[in-house]
């Protein structure tokens, strides 16, 4: 049986399967077709048709250089790819169909593909994979990316490129793609001999988990779909994570320092949330008050007696109070952000797994480690301290800033108040739920009113990008299929990303998205006042988003009114569909 490609379009008449729409059976010959019979994507006659040589084709039989590479991603771990289909990627996401270890979750927006892959990382430590194609695909992804890049977490970018032999001028969606990439990535190449294609993913993989960020491959449509036979490839290997310690000295010389502080205080940062308990048990230990980042908000629960809340503009002012009396301030994988403004002048104790990120200071004593490894060697150093009447403060200033959040949380006014919607949601959303939170007014409100039990919480941290919440809850849901996802999120933020709730519906990701619908660019706004300017191109001109969910195939509740708000939430979280709450929000502060 043969195969014959029409020179118009490049479709492929298969003899084995025939054109089952236009009657032709199974084992046609081509010569045999009718006259009339035409090219069934262009409509061009039987005479645009060339017969193929056995080099031109690549039977569903014949391994391909695609089907390896999948193969690779399935025994790396990688089992999720987000992305968009296209005619340059259409080798490689044929191997993914025929995979039954990975899933292809196709989005609307390759933007959008990239922040699921980031929050993916940031959720979960695993890898995520983006696939799209040469050009407009590629260049769309770099947002997420960059959110990657910026937050260190470890991104797969796969791209089709144009055939080799089309690149150069008047190339269609052929653009350079490893200059593109370059400023974003940690590893960048493109694929042009299909014996090296294992050697270059692999190589990708272990820069994006050792180097923490994006690694791209570009495949050349052509490469994609050539045979290859894997005993001539060859491959690289992987630590599975870097576990580092400083020399025992050193850690004997940090001890010491806390040791001798009169006032120590310990700011958690991203780089220990997965160490919530050690870091307690260091709080405990030396009886200091833990201070936290934004993006380690929850790394333990906010009721906890030892835990003041966040350092920095969304922080309590009692945090801003405690570090500026400390006398040595513990960092731990912490990022130095200015909205955190640590105090440069103070002595540190420093521990992080980036060695650049260490000595800020003449005063700082540098631990380059991992947090979950240094941490134990430290305590186990440390003599207990004594409370020196710490604990009464700490709860003194705990009720006091709670109850300031309370009284702002005013439950009679309408339209509904941020404070009062982070209260509501802080009773309703379960411990062990997975929030994704959008950058914008909501997040300020979520960072200063909403308060922590064990979820978990994602965010676009060093970019401040606005559209993450929606496409990093779907990446939450895909993750954690048990449990509860909300996406936090503003009228603003939503918009740039809301063609994908549609993707939530399609593959049955019942997430519950609250939009507070405030009609304004509402950090903006506050922006213009902080700078004295007139308040100007912030409005917003919104859709009903809740019949847009009912359209989308989700459900839709709009609340109004501050008594709405909970049964709306406790509703939500009991369909099985996805559910956008439209909740009408003031612009104002307080």
């Amino acid at each position: 049986m043969a195969q014959w490609k029409c020179s118009v379009c490049g479709y492929i008449f298969d003899e084995t399967i025939g054109d089952p729409k236009a009657g032709i059976a199974k084992g046609t010959p081509f010569e045999t077709l009718p006259d009339t019979w035409t090219c069934p994507v262009c409509g061009a006659g039987k005479e645009a048709f060339r017969k193929m040589s056995a080099d031109d084709i690549h039977a569903g039989s014949v391994t391909t250089v695609s089907d390896v590479m999948v193969a690779e991603l399935v025994a790396w771990g990688v089992n999720i790819v987000f992305g968009l289909p296209g005619t340059s990627s259409l080798g490689l996401v044929e191997a993914i169909r025929k995979n039954p270890e990975i899933r292809y979750f196709v989005v609307r927006h390759e933007e959008n593909a990239a922040f699921a892959a980031s929050a993916y990382h940031k959720l979960t430590g695993n890898i995520a994979a983006c696939l799209t194609i040469a050009g407009p695909g590629a260049t769309n992804l770099a947002t997420g990316l960059y959110d990657a890049k910026e937050d260190h977490a470890s991104v797969l970018s796969l791209n089709g490129q144009v055939e080799a032999q089309y690149t150069g001028p008047g190339g269609v969606q052929e653009i350079d793609q490893d200059a593109f990439f370059r400023p974003v990535t940690v590893y960048n190449n493109t694929i042009y001999e299909k014996n090296l294609a294992i050697l270059l993913l692999t190589r990708a993989l272990r820069y994006a988990k050792i180097e923490r960020g994006v690694a791209q491959i570009s495949v050349p449509n052509d490469i994609q779909k050539q045979p290859l036979d894997t005993r001539f490839c060859t491959r690289e290997s992987c630590l599975c994570g870097p576990d580092i310690l400083p020399s025992d000295e050193l850690i004997k010389t940090a001890s010491v320092t806390i040791n001798n502080a009169k006032k120590p205080v310990i700011l958690a940062g991203w780089g220990s949330y997965p160490d919530g308990q050690k870091v307690l048990a260091l709080a405990e230990k030396i009886k200091a008050p833990i201070l936290t980042t934004f993006r380690a908000k929850g790394v333990l629960p906010e009721d906890n007696p030892w835990v003041v809340g966040i350092l920095g503009n969304v922080g309590s002012p009692h945090a801003r109070n405690l570090v500026n009396e400390a006398d040595l301030i513990i960092t731990l994988g912490v990022g130095f952000s200015k909205f955190t403004n640590v105090p440069m002048e103070k002595s540190f104790v420093q521990v992080d797994i980036d060695p650049l990120k260490l000595g800020k200071n003449r005063q700082t004593i540098s631990l380059w480690g991992n947090c979950s490894h240094v941490l134990p060697k430290l305590i186990s150093l440390l003599p207990e301290q004594d409370e020196r009447g710490i604990q009464k403060r700490l709860a003194a200033i705990k009720k006091e800033w709670d109850l300031q959040r309370d009284n702002e949380a005013d439950s009679s006014a309408t339209p509904l108040r941020p404070p009062f919607i982070m209260k509501v949601l802080s009773d309703v959303i379960p411990s062990d739920a997975v929030i994704s939170l959008d950058v914008g007014e909501n997040q300020w409100w979520f960072g200063r009113n909403f308060r922590m039990k064990q979820q978990r919480f994602a965010m676009s941290g060093y970019l401040a990008s606005m559209g993450f919440g929606l496409p990093g809850a779907i990446a939450a849901k895909i993750a954690y299929p048990g449990r509860t996802v909300f996406c936090i999120t503003g009228d603003g933020g939503f918009s740039m990303a809301m063609a994908d709730f549609v993707t939530a519906v399609k593959y049955n990701l019942p997430i519950v998205v609250v939009v507070l619908n405030n009609h304004q660019l509402g950090m903006i706004q506050v922006e213009q006042m902080m700078e004295h300017y007139p308040n100007f191109a912030t409005d917003l001109l919104n859709p009903d988003f809740a019949r847009y969910a009912e359209v989308c195939g989700g459900i839709g509740i709009r609340v109004s009114r501050p008594d709405e708000l909970k049964p709306a939430l406790l509703t939500a979280m009991s369909h099985r569909v996805p559910v956008i709450i439209d909740v009408e929000t003031d612009p104002k502060r307080f």
